[in-house]
């Protein structure tokens, strides 16, 4: 898709529509204003409990043949490209897929299938400025609904933030008098927070769809700018590699480098 987008030299892009959260803009701009320093660790979930009853039929994204992987590739994806958004490129990864339902009833309830694909995948991460990162995620976390966490430790400040509450960042700042130090919660409603200004007053809080929106937004003007937009194929597919090589890593036991 890639290489037929650039031969017909059109705009392209994916929709990793978490990146448009004002929070998450938000997050950018403080790491690279410096004022997390230099950026160390990386801890990021997501967690959905879809999956927990067995006896839920067996559908195209538990088969290998049709969606290419389960948790890894539907979920992951998105602490991937957020990891990358923030933080910068993987250049390393070991990982480890798990399926614990192995069977599940067929639609038509007449028997039961196999399930060809991860239900966890969890995996270590090194990054090309030498930070580390713990990923997870799973359809399988009984109570967990969109439990989409990231934080990130530096060695002047830390973020943290969480889908479930999306208009919230969450900072901590070695700058801070140590009297009143610790983790200082914002609401990223501000007309100076990037999107926000172009909905609500201060407070009044975005969702889920806003978050396409803003996506949209960046395709339209992109499109009258005549550029690709961001994110793109190319984030795509950096994405997929990361994916890819979580995945032939569980398969031979070892750390494997990204090739791209």
């Amino acid at each position: 898709m890639l290489r037929a987008v650039e031969e017909a030299g059109v705009p392209h892009m994916v929709c990793f529509n978490y990146r448009f959260f004002p929070a998450i803009r938000l997050a950018r701009q403080l790491v690279r204003d410096g004022a997390l320093g230099e950026l160390r660790q990386v801890h990021a979930l997501y967690l959905q409990d879809w999956g927990v009853d067995p006896k839920l039929p067996l559908t195209w994204r538990m088969k290998k043949e049709l969606a290419g992987s389960g948790a890894l590739g539907d979920t992951a994806v998105h602490i991937v490209d957020l990891a990358r958004f923030l933080v910068g490129e993987i250049s390393e990864v070991a990982g480890m897929l798990t399926t614990f339902i192995k069977k599940r009833p067929l639609p038509d309830g007449s028997s039961l299938g196999e399930v060809t694909v991860d239900d966890s995948a969890a995996f270590l991460a090194r990054f090309s400025n030498g930070a580390t990162g713990v990923f997870e995620t799973t359809r399988v976390a009984t109570g967990r609904k969109n439990f989409m966490h990231f934080e990130i430790n530096g060695s002047r400040g830390s973020i943290r933030w969480n889908a479930e509450e999306p208009n919230v960042l969450e900072f901590y700042s070695l700058d801070d008098p140590p009297r009143v130090r610790g983790f200082h919660r914002i609401v990223a409603t501000e007309a100076e927070h990037p999107y926000a200004g172009n909905w609500w007053p201060p407070g009044h809080g975005l969702g889920y769809e806003h978050s396409f929106v803003h996506a949209v937004q960046e395709l339209l003007t992109a499109i009258g700018e005549a550029r690709s937009p961001v994110p793109s194929f190319l984030d795509g597919v950096a994405a997929q590699a990361v994916l890819e090589a979580v995945a032939r890593s569980h398969v031979e036991r070892r750390w494997l480098k990204i090739s791209q």
